[in-house]
C-alpha cells in the first residue's frame, strides 16, 4: 500500500513496522470458548488481516489473575494453554501483512463475584461501580504483589505466543481506578499524592520489562480525562500522560476521555448514532502535542474522510476504525484499491456492543458475516452453475440484500416494491433525526445492486401473476408484516400502532398511554417522538424490566428524553381492553401477579406488539413451486443449497424471509438473505 493518502502510510514504532495507519481498537466480541480464542475469535482477526489492517488489538481485555472474573467473555491471559492458540492466530494475521497485540488488564471493581471462580472483587477502595454492582474489597497489600507478578506472567506468555506487543488497559479497570480520586480513598503509599497513585502502575510496568525485556512492544490504553467532578480532572489526566511517556517503560499510549460508572458515561466514551462523531479526537491531539509520543484512539471514527484527517493533522499516529471493521473488516483494502465508495458504512446503531453488555456475541446490525466468518463469506464469489432468474418482493433490508447476494452470485434479479422507495421499516425508524444514520443500511445495497445491474420496480404491488410473468426460477419473498394490534381482548380499533406515530400518519395527541409488549427501538422510538411532541405520556410493559430488547448504550437517549419530558413508566402491567368514554378512551390494565385491574383515561392509546407477516403473495405462490415454501435447516445452517422437492410439478422454488415470516429485527432479516442466496 502506497501512494499520497496519508492513511496508507506506514508507520514505525519501535521495531516494529505497521503498514498503514489503520487499526482497530481492544474489544472482546465474546467470540472465545472457555476463555480461549478458539477458532471463531481466530477468524474474526484473521478476516481483518486479510482486509489489509495494520494492526488488530485483541481482546477487551484478557484477564491476568483469577479474581478479575470474566465480564463480557474476556480472554484468559493467565493460564498457559493461551499461548498456542494465540500463536495461532498471530501466525494467520502475520501470513496476511498484519500486526497483532492484545490488552491486558485487571478489571478491579467492573465485574461480579457471583460466577467463575466466586472470588471478591478487587478496588484500590472499597467503592461500587453502579454498572456491575459488585461492593469491592480493599486491595490489600499480598493482593498487589501477586498482581503486579500476574501482569508480568500474563505478558511474557503473550511474547511466547508470537505476538507483537501488549497494551494495558487503564479506563475504569484496576491500574487507573489507583489514579482516579473518585476511585482512591486510600491513605497509605498508594493514595493522596499523584506519584503515590501512579506508584502500583509503575510497578507493574517494571515487573512487566522485566520479564519481556526493553525491546518487546508494551502500550497503555488510558483515560487521560475522566470528565467528571469527582474523577480524575484534566490536569491531571494529562500530567499522567506525560510522565508515562517519559518514563522510558511504554511505546505508545491509545487515549481515551470521559469515565464509565454508568451507562449514561459509557455512551459519551463510546457514543452511538445521534451522538457527536469523533467526540475526542481533538483532546486525543492535544496529548501528542504535550508528550510529543506515539498516540493511538478510537472513539466513533466511523468513516474513512475522519480518519484520513485524524492521522494526515498529525492528532494520532494510528487511527482506530473499531466498530467501523465489525461493519467491514476490508476497509484499507478497499481504500488502498480504489474501491472506498464500496465500503460497508457503520452506521452508528451499536448492536454490537450492547449485545456484548447483555451477555451476548458481538454482531453487526447489518453485516451478518461478521462473527461467522467461518460460514459466512464477507465477499461473495460468483456462482458456477447457470445464471438464473430471481424475483424479490419487497426492498427492505432482506429483500436488497437478497437481491445483492443474487446477482454476485450472477444471477438476473428483479425487485419488486409496493412503495415508491427502498427501505421498509429503515424508512420508517430513520424518521428519528437522532437514528437517521440507520438509513445507511438501504443506501449501500442500493448502491450496490445498482452497480450489479438488478432491476427495480417501485410502485408495484404485485400479486402471484406478476410475479409469474417474470418466469422466475427462485422467487423471494421480503414483505414484511404489519404492526399486530389483534391481542387485545376487546378495544382493537380504537388503538393506533407506533407505526401509526412514527410515520407521521396521527398525530400525537394531548395525553396518551403508550402500551410496550416487544421491548425494542419501535415502541421506545414512537414514545421518544411522543415525548418530544409535547404528549402527555405513561409507557406501560408486561416487562418486570424496561426496554429489555434494547442494551444499554442505546437505552440512554431514550432515558434522557422520557426523564427531561417527565414520561411516567409503568412495569408489571399488561394492557387487557380499551374502551371509548365520551371523547376519550378507557384503557384497562391487568397483571400476570395477580387479580390487580387499573384504568387510564387518555385521548390516545399506542400499541406496540411486533408485526404479523404480510404473506398473502407467499401463500399464493406456494401450491406452484417446487419446495411449497419448505426450507431445510439443516442445509440452511450447514451453508448447504436447498434441494427439498415437495411438488414434481413445480415451477419455482419459494423462500420468505425477514418479518415476512415472523417478527424479528433488522440483522435477522439480511442473516436469512445472505445464508439462504449465497447458496443459489
Amino acid at each position: 500500500m502506497s501512494g499520497n493518502d496519508p492513511l496508507l502510510e506506514p508507520y514505525q514504532l519501535k521495531h516494529l513496522t505497521l503498514r498503514n495507519r489503520i487499526m482497530s481498537t481492544a474489544h472482546e466480541p465474546a467470540y472465545s470458548a472457555n476463555g480461549m480464542p478458539t477458532d471463531r475469535y481466530r477468524h474474526y482477526h484473521v478476516e481483518k488481516a486479510k482486509g489489509g489492517i495494520a494492526l488488530t488489538m485483541t481482546a477487551g481485555s484478557a484477564i491476568v489473575a483469577e479474581d478479575s472474573a470474566p465480564a463480557f467473555g474476556n480472554l484468559f491471559a493467565y493460564k498457559d494453554e493461551i499461548v498456542p492458540w494465540l500463536r495461532q492466530l498471530a501466525d494467520e494475521c502475520h501470513d496476511h501483512g498484519a500486526a497483532v497485540m492484545i490488552q491486558l488488564t485487571h478489571l478491579g471493581r467492573r465485574t461480579g463475584w457471583n460466577h467463575s471462580d466466586w472470588l471478591p472483587v478487587l478496588a484500590p477502595s472499597p467503592v461500587r461501580e453502579p454498572a456491575h454492582r459488585a461492593f469491592p474489597k480493599e486491595a490489600e497489600d499480598w493482593d498487589l504483589d501477586r498482581i503486579a507478578g500476574n501482569y508480568a506472567d500474563a505478558a511474557a506468555r503473550m511474547q511466547a505466543a508470537g505476538l507483537d506487543g501488549i497494551e494495558l488497559e487503564c479506563y475504569g479497570h484496576l491500574l487507573d481506578a489507583f489514579w482516579s480520586p473518585a476511585t482512591n480513598r486510600r491513605e497509605d503509599e498508594h493514595g493522596g499524592r499523584l506519584d503515590n497513585r501512579l506508584r502500583f502502575t509503575h510497578r507493574v510496568l517494571d515487573a512487566i520489562r522485566s520479564a519481556v525485556g526493553e525491546e518487546f512492544v508494551v502500550g497503555l490504553r488510558l483515560v487521560a480525562d475522566e470528565d467528571w467532578q469527582r474523577g480524575l480532572s484534566r490536569d491531571e489526566g494529562l500530567e499522567i500522560a506525560r510522565r508515562l511517556a517519559a518514563s522510558g517503560k511504554i511505546d505508545f499510549l491509545n487515549v481515551i476521555r470521559g469515565h464509565i460508572e454508568t451507562d449514561a458515561a459509557l455512551s459519551r466514551v463510546i457514543p452511538i448514532q445521534g451522538m457527536k462523531a469523533s467526540p475526542h479526537l481533538d483532546f486525543a491531539g492535544e496529548v501528542r502535542a504535550l508528550t510529543r509520543f506515539p498516540v493511538f484512539h478510537a472513539a466513533r471514527i466511523n468513516d474513512v474522510a475522519t480518519a484520513r484527517h485524524a492521522v494526515a493533522s498529525g492528532k494520532l499516529d494510528m487511527v482506530g476504525m473499531t466498530r467501523a471493521h465489525l461493519a467491514d473488516p476490508h476497509i484499507a483494502r478497499k481504500i488502498a484499491t480504489g474501491r472506498e465508495a464500496e465500503i460497508r458504512p457503520c452506521v452508528g446503531a451499536t448492536y454490537c456492543l450492547d449485545r456484548i453488555y447483555e451477555g451476548h456475541e458481538a454482531l453487526c446490525i447489518h453485516n451478518p458475516s461478521t462473527g461467522r466468518e467461518a460460514t459466512m463469506p464477507h465477499e461473495i464469489a460468483p456462482g458456477d452453475g447457470p445464471a438464473r432468474r430471481v424475483v424479490v418482493v419487497g426492498a427492505g433490508p432482506g429483500g436488497l440484500e437478497a437481491a445483492r447476494v443474487a446477482a454476485l452470485r450472477g444471477h438476473d434479479v428483479i425487485l419488486f416494491e409496493a412503495a415508491d422507495r427502498p427501505g421498509g421499516q429503515i424508512r420508517l425508524a430513520a424518521r428519528n433525526p437522532r437514528r437517521s444514520e440507520l438509513i445507511g443500511i438501504v443506501d449501500w445495497r442500493m448502491a450496490r445492486c445498482e452497480a450489479l445491474g438488478v432491476r427495480f420496480r417501485f410502485n408495484c404491488l404485485v400479486g402471484a401473476e406478476e410475479v409469474l410473468a417474470e418466469d422466475p426460477d427462485f422467487v423471494i419473498v421480503a414483505t414484511g408484516g404489519l404492526p399486530d394490534c389483534g391481542f387485545l381482548e376487546t378495544g382493537a380499533e380504537h388503538v393506533v400502532s407506533s407505526w401509526d406515530i412514527l410515520s407521521g400518519d396521527v398525530k400525537p395527541a394531548r395525553e396518551v398511554l403508550l402500551f410496550d409488549d416487544n421491548g425494542g427501538h419501535p415502541g421506545m422510538q414512537a414514545a421518544e417522538m411522543l415525548a418530544e411532541a409535547g404528549a402527555g405520556l405513561e409507557i406501560v410493559s408486561p416487562e418486570r424490566y424496561f426496554a429489555p430488547e434494547i442494551g444499554g448504550l442505546n437505552h440512554v437517549p431514550y432515558a434522557e428524553a422520557f426523564q427531561r419530558h417527565g414520561v411516567r413508566i409503568t412495569i408489571n402491567r399488561r394492557l387487557a381492553a380499551v374502551a371509548r368514554v365520551g371523547n376519550r378512551l378507557r384503557a384497562t390494565l391487568g397483571s400476570d401477579y395477580g387479580d390487580f385491574p387499573e384504568t387510564r383515561e387518555v385521548d390516545q392509546v399506542v400499541v406496540e406488539h411486533g408485526t404479523l407477516p404480510l404473506d398473502e403473495l407467499y401463500r399464493a405462490l406456494r401450491p406452484d413451486s417446487v419446495n411449497q415454501g419448505a426450507v431445510d435447516y439443516r442445509a440452511l445452517i450447514d451453508g448447504r443449497p436447498q434441494a427439498l422437492a415437495r411438488n414434481a410439478e413445480g415451477r419455482y422454488r419459494l423462500y420468505r424471509i425477514g418479518d415476512a415470516v415472523a417478527s424479528r429485527n433488522i440483522h435477522a432479516a439480511i442473516y436469512d438473505a445472505l445464508r439462504l442466496v449465497r447458496t443459489f
